[in-house]
């Protein structure tokens, strides 16, 4: 089996995009996000998110992307403002 083909078969699984609120902030960029739909996941900061330093505390409204594997845990995107929830 050739490398080349091998490559095309894999495609990386997407995460399901969810809403929800900062409760705890734990270490290592670690917090507990209470989603809309009122359950509670242990998601973890983007890359993208640490590399531009921005921050994320408490009572912040936030997109998680929730593994398809483990729905209690996910990955922090995006932090959502006030102005962004209108568009939306």
């Amino acid at each position: 089996m050739k490398a080349s083909s091998r490559n095309q078969d894999s495609s990386k699984i997407g995460g399901v995009p969810m809403e929800g609120f900062v409760t705890q902030a734990l270490s290592n960029g670690l917090f507990n996000v209470e989603l809309d739909n009122g359950f509670t996941v242990l998601a973890h900061i983007s890359g993208k998110i640490r590399r531009n330093r921005i921050r994320i505390v408490v009572g912040d409204r936030v997109r998680v992307e929730l593994s398809p594997y483990d729905l209690t845990r996910g990955r922090i995107v995006f932090r959502l403002t006030k102005r962004s929830k209108l568009f939306n």
